[in-house]
This record gives structure tokens, C-alpha cells and sequence, in this order.
């Protein structure tokens, strides 16, 4: 729920450029979490990561691809586009699926294949409805599948691998923002109070969600998890419609309506597999 309400939180925010955002949501986010692991003796981990070449190797390149999925999502957020955001996010455990065949080589059933068929079907559609790809949900389902992907090979657990992430990508956020400051186009500290509050609080809404889902998908079964999944795509569709008033047009809702319905196909698999 808080990944499926953040556009509440990013939309007052919309002044703020985006490289800023991000780079405030780095550097706050490397203090929340490694305080975090402090407190819970788990700061040899980190170290540990920093020693190991390959696992180092493989978490650079998850931050390189989370930083992608954070820009995209947050320049789009601040243009209008929280429709977009939220089919990228329908979409990303369906691509998982389908990293998982080419990279894993790992086996679909028939009606996986056919939920796959659907939604590229309905991807097609959009495109042709739209006269050009949906780049934004296509960047964002993407970089999140290729981010997870990489992240399931590299042996270190979620919130000391965020940390190593967020270290890696904190000196490069240090520059841009002393670089902003120093050319007087800063937004922390400039203005609105509640502007600073919510720029420092952005790491923690970064930290806290992904600590609760890496504690909580430990404690439930994976079908379960899986639908869950599908709550922060369905909050954010239901507010772009609803608070934001963004466009739905009957073409964009024919689009949107195949790709639940593979969805659907999806899901149903998946819980009939898990009672067997």
C-alpha cells in the first residue's frame, strides 16, 4: 500500500527536479538503512558484500538499473503520467516470468504462455491506439525485472543489499546535489519548509516498505505474494484516474483491460498450481 499510495507523496514534489528527488532518496535511504542494520548487528554483511568482486559486481549493477527505475518514476509522476507508472508495474510479474524462461531457463506452463500472449497483445494495442510505444511502463517493468533478476543471483539479503546499492550510488548523489547548491538552483533549504521535510523523508519512504516486504514475503506463502504484488499497480491506476484526473480513453481502457485479463490468466494459474 505504501508503494501503490507514494504518487500522494511524490506529487508535492512535482517542482523539485527529479535528479534532485533522487539523489535526496539516495543519500537520506543510506542513513535510514544503515542505522537500521546497526541497531540489528547486520553492518558485517555490508562489509562483506564490499569484499566479495562478484557479489560487488552484480549489486553496482543493481544500483545502475534501480536508479533508471527510480528517475523514470518519479519524472513521470511529476508529469501527469501515474497511469503509465501503474501499467509498468502490472506488467513487471509478467516480464519476471519471462526473464526467468530466457535467462533461468526456467519452464511455463500453457496458460503462463497464453498470460503472456495476452499481455503483449495488449502492449500492442496501446501502441497502436497511442501511435508509439508505452515507453514509460515498458523502462519501468524492465529495469524492476532485470533489477530483481540480478538481485536473486547476488547472495545478500534485501535491506544489506540495498545498503550496498545506495552506498555505491551516494557519492555520485553527494556531487549533483553540492553541484546544485553551489549553482544556486538547490531546492532543500530554499523554500518551503515542508519541501526539506519531505526530501529528508523520501529515504525512509524508500527503506521502510522494502524492509516490510523482504520481513513479510518470509512469512506467507509465494502465491500469496504474488497477488499481493498486484495492490500497488491497482492504488496507483485507482488514483491517476480518480485524484489526478488523468486521461482514460476508450482505446487506453480496451489496452489496459487485455492486460488484466492476461492477468487474470496469470494469476488463476498460479493459485491453482499452489493448492496442488
Amino acid at each position: 500500500m505504501i508503494w501503490g499510495l507514494f504518487p500522494l507523496y511524490l506529487k508535492p514534489l512535482a517542482e523539485v527536479p527529479a535528479l534532485q528527488i533522487l539523489a535526496h532518496r539516495t543519500l537520506w535511504c543510506v542513513l535510514f538503512v544503515c542505522a537500521w542494520l546497526a541497531v540489528r548487528g547486520q553492518l558485517g554483511e555490508v562489509r562483506a558484500a564490499f569484499r566479495d568482486r562478484a557479489v560487488l559486481a552484480r549489486l553496482a549493477l543493481c544500483a545502475t538499473l534501480i536508479t533508471i527505475n527510480w528517475l523514470v518514476y518519479v519524472w513521470a509522476i511529476a508529469q501527469g503520467r501515474v497511469l503509465d507508472t501503474s501499467l509498468g508495474y502490472f506488467i513487471n510479474p509478467l516480464l519476471n516470468v519471462v526473464l526467468g524462461v530466457l535467462v533461468l531457463s526456467e519452464r511455463l506452463s500453457r496458460a503462463q504462455w497464453l498470460a503472456v500472449a495476452i499481455v503483449a497483445a495488449g502492449v500492442a494495442w496501446l501502441t497502436f491506439a497511442a501511435g508509439s510505444l508505452p515507453w514509460i511502463a515498458l523502462v519501468l517493468a524492465s529495469s524492476f525485472g532485470a533489477y530483481g533478476l540480478v538481485r536473486k543471483m547476488a547472495p545478500v539479503g534485501a535491506v544489506p543489499g540495498l545498503a550496498v546499492e545506495t552506498l555505491l550510488l551516494a557519492p555520485f548523489a553527494l556531487g549533483w546535489l553540492v553541484m546544485v547548491e553551489l549553482s544556486g538552483v538547490s531546492a532543500f533549504l530554499s523554500g518551503a519548509p515542508v519541501i526539506d521535510v519531505m526530501l529528508f523523508a523520501s529515504g525512509l519512504m524508500t527503506a521502510l516498505p522494502l524492509a516490510l516486504f523482504a520481513t513479510g514475503a518470509r512469512l506467507i506463502p509465494y502465491s500469496l505474494l504474488g497477488i499481493l504484488q498486484y495492490i500497488g499497480p491497482t492504488l496507483q491506476f485507482t488514483l491517476g484516474l480518480t485524484v489526478f484526473g488523468e486521461s482514460f480513453s476508450g482505446a487506453r481502457a480496451a489496452g489496459f483491460g487485455i492486460i488484466w485479463a492476461g492477468i487474470a490468466v496469470f494469476l488463476l494459474d498460479g493459485i491453482k498450481r499452489s493448492r496442488r
